[in-house]
């Protein structure tokens, strides 16, 4: 299996964020340290624009769904800036209440909700996409909102309050609070949530380590599933886990000289270590790491979730278990396959044209999972080592972030539903 490099952008400084235009023709690139933002054209690598905030500085930035415009928050949260790529106007919202968070836009791309806070109460502000001028704000019924998500089917808007109360609220455009959900009490709620692409589910993640799946027509919970340290059987899942395959050379039969050996044996052994899929089997023990009682913000609970394109399945992380991805089946309602890496998982995005999972542990090395098995690439690059990764909009290409740099990569087929379950490269 390969992966073809596309473009390779060179950043003025240190990338702390990278994402996609929705047109798929523009790359953001988030230089928060300097603090600047530069977006590059993948069909025009000649076009450059760069945005400079000055002393308010950025703390984030997102595209709008138009890919014509970029949202820019500055540190503090002052303020929320959109920057025009055709007139270059700009637009201010006050207050914004987080600076990666707390903005959502309809499937339409028609409007958006900025969340704000004023006077110790959170406010909904939806402005128009075209305009950019406020359209509506109401009020919402909590102490501390963390994020916000619109529906997919844009006729409802999901909103939960901060981890020390466990509060997830529906909300209509207009205000209306359509239903409100709380799994327990005294102790940390919700740690994120995510709306089915179908628009029928939405899963919550907590801190008591369990997913919550909920249906769209009464918001009550009909699956829960629980991340266990043990995985016994009767299991349907498959577990497969990531190990070193260093790559063995046969140089019995060359003439090198003593000095090139003592040199670079060393650097040529490092430097060729690749890595495979083992299939385990069950039962199994994922490692586990118990968070300290004394220190807040405990590393535990779902803190990474992300749904496939058809609504199928949905791949969680549990904090405590760093290095494990679980792959849920939502039409069988079982665990479907368990991923265990060698180092934390960073980041996991699924194809937007079909079932295939790809996830990153800031190694040299991408991984991929599909129904039909789980696979391992090596990175073309020397020094690369991948910390996040995005798809674009039609699934076409695949855009790695290092530290420093970042590439666009071109797709390749997925395994045909009769391959074996693989782990070769």
């Amino acid at each position: 299996m390969e992966i073809q490099v596309l473009q390779l952008f060179s950043c003025l400084d240190k990338i702390s964020y990278v994402e996609w235009a929705q047109d798929s023709e523009y790359i953001l690139c988030g230089l928060y340290k300097r603090p600047m933002i530069q977006a590059w054209s993948l069909t025009q690598p000649e076009w450059t624009c760069k945005i400079d905030e000055g002393p308010a500085g950025i703390a984030c930035a997102r595209w709008s769904p138009d890919s014509r415009h970029i949202l820019t928050t500055s540190d503090f949260q002052l303020r929320l800036t959109v920057w025009s790529l055709v007139n270059t106007a700009c637009v201010h919202v006050q207050w914004p209440k987080h600076a990666s968070k707390g903005v959502s836009f309809t499937r339409d791309g028609k409007f958006a909700a900025i969340c704000t806070r004023r006077d110790c109460k959170d406010y909904i502000n939806l402005l128009s996409c075209h305009t950019w001028e406020i359209m509506g704000v109401f009020s919402v019924d909590t102490l501390d909102l963390t994020d916000i998500e619109w529906s997919p089917d844009d006729s409802a808007i999901v909103i939960w309050d901060s981890s020390l109360e466990y509060k997830v609220l529906i909300y209509s455009p207009d205000g209306r609070c359509l239903s409100k959900y709380q799994a327990y009490e005294g102790g940390l709620g919700v740690k994120s949530v995510s709306w089915s692409p179908c628009g029928q589910f939405l899963a919550v993640g907590s801190y008591d380590q369990m997913l919550r799946v909920l249906n769209h027509l009464t918001w009550k919970v009909f699956a829960e599933f629980t991340h266990l340290s043990t995985v016994r059987a009767p299991c349907s899942a498959v577990a497969f886990k990531e190990v070193d395959e260093p790559l063995q050379l046969n140089m019995s039969e060359l003439c090198l000289s003593d000095d090139f050996i003592q040199v670079n044996s060393e650097n040529l052994t490092e430097g060729r270590i690749e890595v495979r899929y083992d299939v385990m089997e069950l039962p199994v023990t994922l490692p586990f790491q118990k968070p300290p009682a004394d220190k807040p913000n405990p590393k535990q609970g779902i803190g990474l979730m992300s749904w496939s394109n058809d609504s199928r399945y949905i791949c969680t992380r549990n904090d405590s278990m760093p290095t494990v991805l679980w792959v849920w089946d939502i039409h069988r309602l079982e665990l479907a396959a368990i991923l265990v890496q060698k180092d934390p998982i960073r980041a996991a995005a699924w194809d937007p044209t079909c079932a295939r999972l790809v996830l990153c542990t800031g190694s040299p090395h991408l991984y991929m999972w599909t129904p039909s098995g789980a696979y391992c690439v090596n990175v073309p690059l020397p020094q690369f080592t991948i910390t996040d990764l995005k798809w674009n909009s039609d699934g076409s290409c695949l855009l790695l972030k290092d530290k420093e740099s970042f590439f666009c990569c071109a797709a390749v087929p997925v395994l045909s539903e009769s391959s074996e379950y693989s782990s070769d490269d």
